[in-house]
């Protein structure tokens, strides 16, 4: 997994769904503390092999636990009100459903809330339909999220592997960051690896994850 350009969306902003099922960038509501989302590819294989993947991870601060968990919830009606989103001119996700898991449900043993959606995401210049996975969870008042829109050739066990590795290694920085006793084994989630090169020409950063 490697860096993409730009690596991190612009602070003090997070990505909203507008009534119209757009997602656009907004300034942090004031229950907002902090977020930070980074975005990174998985190169395409050469020789005509498997298409790039790319895919982004998000933490965000809430002042409380409970204005965590209004977050998880809208989660779960966007994906309800919007079956298909537009993330950017000429990108949209269709086919979309989502699913919650309280602690102790779906195999979530140390988290408060954990949140999956699937679906189909869809490109003007990267074709399409491929996979597409976001979980999201929360601890507290931290919520963490990771994404990803798969390429040519890419299964759904692939792209989804990615994004849970993924944001297990977030929610692993997150139990130790907040001093919670049980974090789930760190896996070889989304971090920048030392490797040369990144994605040429990544649309500006400003929707769903950056998906």
């Amino acid at each position: 997994m490697r860096p993409a350009v730009p690596y991190e969306a612009a602070p003090g902003h997070w990505s909203h769904l507008t009534e119209n099922c757009a997602w656009q960038l907004e300034k942090t509501p004031g229950d907002v503390l902090a977020t930070r989302t980074r975005y990174f590819w998985l190169p395409a294989e050469k020789n005509g092999g498997k298409g790039a993947v790319r895919l982004s991870t998000t933490i965000t601060v809430h002042r409380t636990a409970l204005d965590a968990a209004w977050e998880q919830a809208r989660m779960l009606e966007e994906a309800l009100g919007c079956r298909e989103q537009v993330l950017r001119p000429g990108e949209r996700l269709t086919n979309l459903y989502s699913y919650a898991f309280g602690q102790g449900e779906g195999g979530n043993a140390d988290l408060d809330d954990s949140l999956l959606e699937t679906g189909e995401c869809r490109s003007e210049t990267r074709g399409g339909p491929y996979p597409y996975f976001w979980r999201q969870a929360a601890l507290g008042p931290v919520v963490m999220s990771a994404s990803a829109c798969g390429g040519e050739g890419r299964t759904t066990d692939e792209v989804q592997t990615l994004v849970r590795d993924s944001l297990v290694r977030v929610v692993v920085r997150t139990e130790k960051e907040i001093g919670r006793d049980k974090a789930p084994d760190e896996g070889p989630g989304a971090g920048p690896d030392t490797g040369s090169g990144t994605e040429p020409g990544t649309p500006e950063p400003g929707t769903k994850g950056g998906s």
